[in-house]
């Protein structure tokens, strides 16, 4: 009895035990558990997040509803005002009495004001308004079209340097190689010293090369997350585009787009026209202005207002049209309209100014467009050329026919044709991105 005992004592002891190995596993596993998979964002999303959360943007959007609200506002002028007074007088004794008046009176007062005319200051006032919300409108879209346009070039720029970053490791490996053959074949003495001192230099400035590379590939992951308002330090990994897709348009077409959309013109002529209505807004002193009033009255000897001795009419009304104008005040009216004709001169400048500025952003784009393009097509065709020319070069080395030189020079030929290739491939897709830009078109590739 005794020995069965001890053994339910045991059996119970192991199963706490296990209980309790169960029990912290299950609370461990969080931790224990394999990190999330680090995000992958494409073109498209890249956009969408530098739109989302870029604080410029949102300022312009609250500029919109600056604007609407001012909009809103000056639409108040069309409609009649309403004001209320309520006043209380006193009068000294004999002087009531002698003008038979109350010593205390109250008086209520309700008035209403409609403009009938008034030289069309309101009806260009509200078309300033309109106008002003529909700069404030352009100028949120020429901030937008800024942001897309710095995350194609952030994205972009971000694949460049990785793959400037891959041809630098690339060299680093090829020179560390060459560098193992030209010190053992030194070493047996079939090369001269110089050869393997050679390799040791060029191998030290590749590896300078790829520091050099790696720092830009960190400072545009930065610029990247900066723009995107992520933390500096946080990891990037970008979907690959390696295509290229040609650019058949012409530049007449690139300056008939940009001319009928780009937003900065738009907006260019949005200013000239509201300095046209500033104009006109200023010519309304040359008119009289017409008003209907009406105003009710109640008196009372009491706060009640309920009439008294000395006040047998405790309340009446009026209506009244009041035309005013103001028809001398010294040539204020013709300087000021002299003033806005002035400052519409200058808007009509910078419009021309503007335009010029356009097709010149336009012109340029096009042209490092269709330059980097051809470069693409001529640097393919070499680095085949420059790959085979160093496997050979390579080759020869190893079997003594060529000097340690010859694969040196075909190492930095072939490093250098494959930068000139990524660099014209991403080059041309930054640069079409800016000649998208420059036309004002959202074009998303």
């Amino acid at each position: 009895m005794k020995l069965d005992m001890k053994l339910d004592m045991k059996l119970d002891i192991e199963l706490v035990k296990k209980w309790t190995v169960l029990f912290f596993a299950l609370l461990l596993l969080p931790a224990i558990s394999p990190p999330a998979q680090a995000e992958v964002f494409t073109l498209k999303e890249t956009i969408d997040r530098a739109v989302q959360a870029n604080l410029e943007l949102k300022a312009t959007e609250a500029g919109i509803e600056a604007a609407r609200a001012n909009k809103k506002s000056v639409h108040t002028e069309f409609f009649p005002s309403f004001d209320a007074q309520y006043r209380y007088q006193k009068i000294e004794e004999d002087a009531a009495r002698s003008l038979t008046l109350p010593e205390d009176q109250y008086t209520f007062v309700g008035s209403i004001s409609q403009p009938i005319f008034t030289g069309f200051s309101t009806l260009n006032q509200y078309r300033i308004a309109q106008l002003g919300l529909d700069a404030a409108a352009l100028s949120a879209g020429i901030t937008r079209q800024d942001v897309i346009f710095a995350a194609k070039d952030a994205y972009f720029s971000i694949l460049k340097a990785q793959k400037l970053v891959n041809v630098a490791n690339q060299a680093v490996a090829q020179l560390e190689s060459h560098k193992d053959v030209a010190e053992n074949f030194y070493k047996v003495g079939m090369t001269p010293l110089n050869d393997f001192l050679k390799s040791e230099v060029e191998l030290a400035n590749a590896r300078q090369d790829l520091i050099t590379a790696q720092n830009n590939l960190d400072i545009a992951e930065s610029n990247f997350n900066l723009l995107l308002r992520r933390p500096i330090n946080a990891p990037v990994q970008l979907e690959e585009v390696l295509y290229f897709i040609s650019f058949e348009k012409s530049i007449q077409y690139c300056l008939a787009v940009a001319l009928e959309h780009r937003l900065n013109l738009k907006l260019a002529r949005a200013d000239m026209e509201m300095s046209q209505k500033e104009v006109e807004l200023a010519k309304s002193g040359y008119y009289p202005k017409v008003n209907l009033e009406g105003n009710y009255y109640r008196r009372g000897e009491e706060w009640d207002l309920n009439g008294g001795p000395d006040i047998p009419e405790k309340d009446n009304w009026e209506v009244q049209a009041v035309a005013s104008w103001r028809f001398w005040e010294w040539g204020k009216t013709g300087y000021n309209v002299k003033a806005e004709k002035s400052r519409l001169a200058q808007v009509r400048f910078r419009l021309a100014e503007t335009e010029d500025r356009v097709a010149l952003d336009v012109k340029q784009s096009y042209l490092n467009t269709k330059e980097s393009e051809q470069n693409i097509v001529t640097v393919q065709q070499a680095l085949e050329q420059a790959r085979e020319n160093f496997r050979i070069s390579e080759q020869r080395y190893k079997e003594q026919i060529a000097t340690s030189t010859d694969v040196l020079d075909a190492q930095t030929l072939l490093t250098r044709t494959m930068s000139n290739y990524y660099n014209a491939l991403y080059n041309f897709k930054i640069s079409k991105a800016a000649l998208f830009r420059a036309m004002g078109v959202e074009v998303f590739e």
